[in-house]
């Protein structure tokens, strides 16, 4: 809209005060009679760039299954939900890879998973309940190189029973009939045993 009024001032400045006053005071009204006409203009689109969370490839063990290969989101909650608790991180082995797990799983009685063994093969802990594997860099996890996911795979790969004898557990691989598939409901019940300083120290 345009409407042109004259005005008396001593220079431009003023005369443009003085209209922007009278303007705001309401003595000029726009209406449609001072309609000039419109104007329409386009813009290239443009493509909207959606910010993707990082991901990072692991592998997870569950108790009774074979390892599987997952790709999950590199956050503290993300690491959470996969184990089913607050995290843990152990670094058992001399490559640049971390075992992650439920801090909790074995006081609140979830399933033995696979046994952890030194340099002479000999059994000294077992995580219980869910863990991954995941990669080590430089500040953070990070996904597992192609070599790690199939050395990991392959050295955890049979799932594990557990048997107690006398004051000691023994590890045995569990037979591959028994052996859960990867889309069956998991599971954490607990395994029904009575207090046992042994136990507890594992």
């Amino acid at each position: 809209m345009e409407k042109t009024v004259t005005v008396q001032a001593e220079n431009r400045d003023a005369a443009e005060e003085q209209v922007k006053a009278a303007y705001y005071n309401s003595e000029h009204i726009l209406d449609a009679e001072h309609f000039t006409g419109a104007e329409f203009n386009t813009q290239v689109e443009r493509e909207i760039q959606h910010e993707q969370a990082p991901m990072m490839d692991v592998l997870l063990i569950r108790p009774n299954m074979y390892p599987q290969p997952v790709q999950i989101g590199c956050e503290l909650e993300n690491l959470q939900k996969a184990v089913g608790g607050d995290i843990q991180a152990v670094y058992p082995y001399e490559d640049p890879v971390a075992l992650i797990m439920d801090e909790e799983a074995k006081l609140t009685g979830k399933d033995l998973n696979r046994a952890l063994r030194d340099e002479d093969g000999d059994m000294y802990d077992i995580v219980a309940g869910d863990f991954l594997v995941v990669g080590l860099g430089e500040d953070d996890f990070c996904s597992l190189t192609p070599e790690q996911m199939k050395k990991y795979e392959e050295h955890f790969h049979q799932p594990e029973m557990f048997v107690r004898l006398g004051r000691s557990i023994m590890a045995m691989p569990l037979p591959d009939d028994k052996v859960k598939k990867a889309d069956a409901p998991a599971k954490d019940a607990p395994v029904p045993h009575k207090s046992n300083h042994d136990r507890d120290s594992l």
